[in-house]
């Protein structure tokens, strides 16, 4: 291995005194390819063992808690006991090789599927009308009830059980992306008048207690805890730098060990407000200020621009997306010196179609996710 890439291969210590053997995340990446009724598929399982094999942290596709947060086709689901036996099958192969395995427990609220949902039904914080994944046209979403709201809770805390029932290390709460635990914190999704608007924090912090005290309870002190947020959104009025520097405080004070922001590209900058044109995950960093680890992600696709993203953004680990898709060997290469064989670009004529599953590989063909192709003029 190159010198220069040593850093990118030493050991990081989470708060709860586990180590993970480098610097390398597998992102949760939505693969579309699980069995329709949620539990884990051949091909998931083959596809997250490639995934996952030379990384510190490997994270599932986000894993709905329920059957009306269901967001996506062929997604993981942790919500019924039934799910269990494919997810000890998952559990397994992604930490057969040293990594540690996290599952993303997520509920879709106003962004989930109505196709996919019992009765078409969605519900978030308020009643909106949105286009969610590969829709085309709206679908109508409606407030969820308080009843509902704390029942989800729950929700998060027996997901999180099962979790640990099927030999996983970890847990990712999925607050960002716009889909539940995002909406209630963001002032454009959460327009209520009751406690669960007026307090746009208290949902996500009922959510991360619940969670806590579950894996108090039925795990170990070594089981990981982290949060997804998102630093800003587009929307207006949506969620600002400012609301997010108060979110950080929240979740400083809770026994995470990870705080994952969702970048599309690491080196992104604020869009307005008193932190206008900084760097996000700079500052996100220095309001962490070493508490916790943070996890950074966004358009990373070659050895040079991990190191640079370890080196330069403040960043402790890195997610890897899109590339760890084109090229499941990418850290594996970089660890043998053949960081040069690594491949960048989404190639539609390759035989082995970049080893993933059908679904997916259509996702790719078809142009679903920006990412560099070969078919594509510079």
């Amino acid at each position: 291995m190159n010198d220069k890439f040593n850093p990118l291969f030493e050991e990081l210590e989470l708060p709860n005194k586990v180590k993970l053997r480098n610097r390398f995340v597998l992102a949760p990446l939505t693969h579309v390819s699980s069995n329709d009724d949620g539990t884990a598929s051949e091909d998931e399982i083959a596809y997250m063992e490639q995934r996952s094999q030379d990384v510190g942290l490997a994270i599932t596709a986000a894993s709905n808690v329920t059957d009306l947060g269901k967001a996506f086709p062929g997604q993981p689901s942790v919500a019924h006991d039934s799910d269990i036996g494919g997810l000890k099958r998952l559990a397994q192969v992604m930490k057969k090789n040293g990594a540690k395995a996290i599952v993303q427990i997520h509920h879709g609220g106003v962004q989930a599927l109505p196709n996919l949902t019992p009765d078409g039904d969605v519900a978030g914080p308020s009643p909106i009308s949105l286009k969610s994944f590969g829709q085309k046209e709206e679908h109508d979403a409606r407030e969820m009830t308080s009843e509902e709201i704390e029942e989800t809770i729950k929700a998060f805390g027996e997901a999180t059980r099962r979790v640990i029932e099927a030999g996983f290390d970890g847990v990712e709460i999925h607050g960002a992306n716009h889909y539940l635990i995002h909406q209630f914190v963001s002032p454009y999704y959460n327009r209520r008048t009751d406690e669960w608007g007026k307090d746009k924090f208290k949902f996500p912090s009922l959510v991360v207690d619940e969670v806590v005290n579950t894996a108090r309870h039925y795990g170990n002190d070594d089981f990981i805890i982290g949060y997804r947020l998102s630093p800003e959104e587009a929307e207006e009025p949506g969620i600002s730098m400012e609301i997010t520097e108060s979110l950080i405080q929240l979740l400083k004070e809770k026994p995470l060990d990870y705080v994952h922001a969702s970048l599309m590209d690491i080196h992104s900058k604020t869009r307005e407000g008193k932190y206008k044109d900084q760097s996000r995950i700079k500052l996100l960093s220095q309001w962490l200020d070493g508490e916790m680890p943070l996890l950074g992600i966004g358009s990373i696709f070659t050895a040079e621009q991990v190191l640079d993203a370890i080196e330069n953004t403040d960043a402790d680990f890195i997610a890897l997306g899109r590339e760890i898709l084109l090229d499941y060997e990418f850290v594996g290469k970089i660890q043998a010196g053949k960081e040069d064989e690594i491949i960048s670009k989404f190639d539609p004529e390759r035989k082995d179609k970049h080893q993933l599953p059908p679904n997916l590989w259509d996702q790719f063909n078809n142009g679903f996710y920006p990412l560099p192709r070969t078919d594509e003029e510079e």
